[in-house]
């Protein structure tokens, strides 16, 4: 399979994984399975392409110099292991909003930018939710202890 066909699979399954996430009020406890199911297809993918190019030499450069990061990732099996890096830990972060929404009674209408915002630019989606979550957000109800 080439590096093209897996970067075009891995952006299709993400994409699944954060429209899944759009529909939390429909089933929320299962679409927050379904989306770190897939979180966890494309970590497993992320490792067994980094022990790829890893193994092939596909991943060179210093990793402690912007230089050399940059020659490491001059290479398309590098671009590809990074990227689906960002793509397995942000639909994570989204799901994880996602349940912690639920938990403080976050309204979903508030967790669509959230969502997007975690898609395209991963971290502004997390600041952007821990402020919507400050601003709307209740405190979760306490752990019942038998």
């Amino acid at each position: 399979m080439t590096l093209d066909t897996l970067f075009n699979i891995a952006n299709t399954v993400a994409l699944v994984g954060w429209i899944i996430l759009a529909l939390a009020p429909l089933r929320r406890g299962l679409v927050i399975v379904a989306a770190r199911c897939i979180a966890v297809a494309l970590a497993v993918t992320y490792t067994v392409l980094l022990v790829q190019a890893v193994a092939s030499g596909g991943l060179g450069g210093d990793l402690t110099t912007l230089s050399g990061l940059t020659e490491g990732f001059s290479k398309p099996e590098a671009v590809l292991v990074g990227w689906v890096h960002y793509l397995a830990f942000d639909l994570w972060v989204g799901s994880w909003a996602i349940e912690d929404a639920g938990k403080r009674s976050v309204p979903h209408w508030a967790m669509v930018p959230v969502l997007f915002l975690t898609l395209m630019a991963g971290p502004v989606g997390l600041l952007t939710y821990l402020a919507v979550r400050a601003g709307l957000g209740r405190r979760p109800a306490p752990a019942l202890t038998t």
